[in-house]
């Protein structure tokens, strides 16, 4: 039998002292091309957005314009529904990926300690979906939907 985590557990673990506060008041960052190896991969690709709320700037250690996150529930965690996460196009391309890293600095090397969740970008079906993945320089970019889900079993 597989093991299989209740609710009550699943909203702990993603809330203030688990995943929470690891990435509470962080950046979202999208590249071109494919998403690494894993998470604590050093970045590939070419930078085309910043994610802040309101595309305001974001310095790590400072919440000011880091993302936010409502309650978990249902082992759910979403993107605080009051903020706008939006970026401006760094540069042209296409979004292949993003990193989501927490309120530290974090230069984009490789890391085993840093806090971070790294996923596919496409219209449908990736791990977060846009809608567009051509990306314009200086055009904003909005994601109104984040969510992660802490799998019951």
């Amino acid at each position: 039998m597989a093991l299989q985590l209740s609710t009550g557990l699943r909203n702990g673990l993603l809330n203030a002292t688990g995943f929470t506060e690891a990435v509470n008041d962080g950046i979202i960052y999208i590249y071109t091309g494919p998403q690494p190896t894993n998470a604590d991969t050093a970045v590939q690709g070419t930078l085309l957005l910043r994610i802040t709320v309101n595309n305001g700037a974001w310095a790590a250690g400072s919440p000011t314009n880091g993302l936010g996150f409502d309650a978990p529930a249902a082992g759910v965690l979403s993107k605080a529904a009051a903020e706008v996460w939006r970026g401006l196009g760094v540069v042209d391309g296409t979004a292949g990926w993003f990193r989501l890293c927490g309120n530290v600095a974090d230069a984009g090397g490789a890391s085993t300690t840093l806090p971070r969740l790294d996923g596919s970008v496409a219209i449908s079906g990736g791990d977060m979906n846009l809608s567009s993945i051509a990306v314009v320089t200086n055009a904003p970019t909005t994601i109104d939907v984040f969510q992660f889900t802490l799998p019951a079993s």
